[in-house]
């Protein structure tokens, strides 16, 4: 059984992505045998390919560029490549590193409806 863990974070700089850019904080799964034992997704070996919107660009130049925020917002849940993107670390305000993926449109593949 695989259940998502998701804890809001609060960054310590502000991100306004360029272009049709994305930047997604991928979610953790956590894997419960059937005894109650959590294996992290550390131990799976497996990239998440889940995340939440932490901030949306404003489009790229020309026609034929989309604007993100016009099928996204900040705390959307969506489905991305498995090795999509650009991979940063961040810190949170609590000092903690923090690991998000600066995504372009193209590779969010959809989104998550609860």
């Amino acid at each position: 059984m695989a259940t998502a863990k998701q804890d809001t974070v609060k960054l310590a700089v502000n991100i306004k992505p360029i272009g049709d850019r994305v930047v997604v904080r991928p979610i953790e799964r956590e894997q419960t045998t059937a005894s109650g034992i959590v294996i992290p997704d550390t131990a799976s070996g497996e990239k998440p390919q889940e995340g939440v919107v932490l901030a949306v660009g404003k489009g790229g130049v020309g026609k034929d560029t989309a604007n993100p925020s016009e099928f996204l917002k900040v705390g959307d849940r969506v489905l991305f490549g498995k090795y999509a993107g650009d991979d940063v670390k961040l810190k949170s305000m609590d000092g903690k590193d923090i690991e998000v993926k600066v995504l372009h449109l193209e590779s969010i593949l959809g989104l998550v409806i609860a």
